[in-house]
């Protein structure tokens, strides 16, 4: 690929919004990657392993507990694997194609270089789809946290005999509500999020345990673990298609990714792509383990969340659920900080007002965006107990950061491109392009029109 220096259509201050105060409200994408700067000046400090590592840290999270269920879904282990293995092209592939964008554009987060790239109408869906797909994971988090808790309390907590009911401590609404309120919220709230960093590796070191105590109590099973059904062929074609909001969901971290290629000390399209491959055959193994073994222990009776399938007062799989509910409780926060960064940079844009001048305001808002945003995601993580629905819908949105959005930036790049003839791979390139953006919104709209029809049969 022809590597540029300069931007690529990147006039797209001729929209009523100001770019400059989009600009300026930066995204930050992860908590491990600092603000890098642009080109001309002294180049990032991360090297190319902690690349490997932080990518990893980016993919790896709660999602991996819906990984049996997706197998299942999909009809089996030979199915799930097949189907891993051949979004994981397309999926590495989308990560060098933003890396070869961001170096072209000269842009430092994602939805910059889509907005450079692509204008103003793609860039504006892609601040859109961020948003959104922040805030339905902020749901699942919630979902996930009274999920794990409904166990650990189950275990601690033994009803006297002839008891009619749980003690009002126990309601899952209850404890949801003051585990968000204590602990999510405050997290929320400041302006910078830099100090999760710490507690972000540790919610990476809790996923490796979560998988590791998967793969041996399929191993080693317990006597009252026994599968129902395992099928070992999906019921039809389209069945398989099922599994891919979840995968999605799971290697969805196109998002973090340009900042994390431009935090590099070589920042360098080949070296990246070196990295990413690294980094998501890693995470293939970690999610293929929960997947397979998860499915095999439980077959067709696996839970949504693996970890309910497990007996509460099973010690090893109780700390797993703790472990869970720390990741969750330092990603939400990250997540919304991601969210929040974005709705402010619309904001900004829309308004005209810069960063310097809004300064007095940004505070008063800041709180109000919070507080707004936890309470209608608390809300609505009390009343969707299923995180398979929340799942099925942000897994859409997922496939257009991994397909569509870097499909359409390949396309945009090599026809910005000026030649007196077009070469072989131009045109290879193009269709792969082509290809991608189909292959996404194929995936989007499967999912989400499967999600909708599940909800209204129910």
């Amino acid at each position: 690929m022809a590597q540029g220096t300069g931007s690529i259509n990147s006039d797209y201050r001729d929209w009523e919004w100001s770019a400059d105060a989009g600009e300026r409200a930066r995204l930050l994408q992860s908590p491990s990657v600092e603000t890098v700067p642009k080109s001309g000046e002294s180049l990032g400090a991360t090297s190319a392993l902690g690349a490997v590592f932080i990518v990893v840290n980016a993919a790896l999270g709660a999602g991996l507990l819906n990984f049996p269920a997706a197998f299942n879904m999909a009809g089996g282990v030979a199915a799930g694997i097949a189907l891993q293995m051949c979004m994981l092209v397309f999926i590495i592939g989308g990560l060098v194609i933003l890396a070869y964008c961001s170096q072209a554009s000269n842009e430092r987060t994602y939805q910059e270089v889509v907005w450079a790239v692509c204008g103003k109408v793609p860039g504006v869906l892609c601040e859109v789809a961020i948003a959104v797909y922040t805030f339905g994971t902020c749901i699942a988090f919630l979902i996930i946290i009274g999920d794990q808790e409904d166990k650990i309390i189950a275990a601690l907590v033994t009803e006297p005999e002839g008891a009619g009911s749980c003690p009002w401590y126990t309601d899952r609404k209850f404890t949801i509500s003051i585990t968000a309120f204590l602990l999510i919220l405050p997290l929320s709230i400041p302006k910078e999020i830099g100090f999760q960093k710490y507690a972000s590796s540790l919610s990476v070191i809790g996923t490796w345990y979560v998988t590791a105590v998967i793969i041996i109590k399929y191993i080693w099973p317990d006597k009252e673990l026994v599968p129902v059904e395992i099928p070992t062929s999906p019921s039809t074609w389209m069945a398989v298609f099922n599994a891919m909001p979840t995968i999605c969901f799971g290697f969805q971290c196109h998002v973090s990714s340009v900042p994390v290629f431009n935090s590099m000390k070589q920042p360098e399209v080949k070296t990246w792509g070196a990295v990413v491959t690294a980094a998501m055959v890693i995470a293939l193994f970690v999610y293929m383990g929960t997947g397979v073994c998860g499915f095999l222990t439980f077959g067709t009776s696996v839970d949504q969340d693996v970890l309910l399938s497990y007996p509460s007062n099973d010690i090893p799989v109780a700390l797993a659920r703790a472990f869970i509910i720390l990741c969750v409780l330092t990603s939400y926060p990250i997540l919304h900080f991601c969210g929040r960064a974005v709705l402010e940079g619309l904001w900004l844009r829309y308004t005209g007002v810069t960063v310097e001048e809004d300064v007095v305001r940004e505070r008063r808002r800041r709180l109000l965006q919070t507080v707004t945003w936890f309470l209608l995601t608390l809300l609505l993580a009390l009343f969707i107990p299923d995180i398979g629905k929340v799942i099925s819908v942000i897994g859409g949105l997922a496939a257009c950061f991994i397909f569509v959005f870097p499909g359409l930036c390949l396309i945009q790049a090599k026809l910005s491109e000026i030649q007196e003839t077009r070469a072989v791979s131009w045109w290879a390139l193009v269709s792969y392009g082509v290809f991608m953006v189909t292959l996404g919104a194929f995936i989007f709209g499967q999912t989400t029109a499967n999600a909708v029809f599940v909800d209204l049969t129910a």
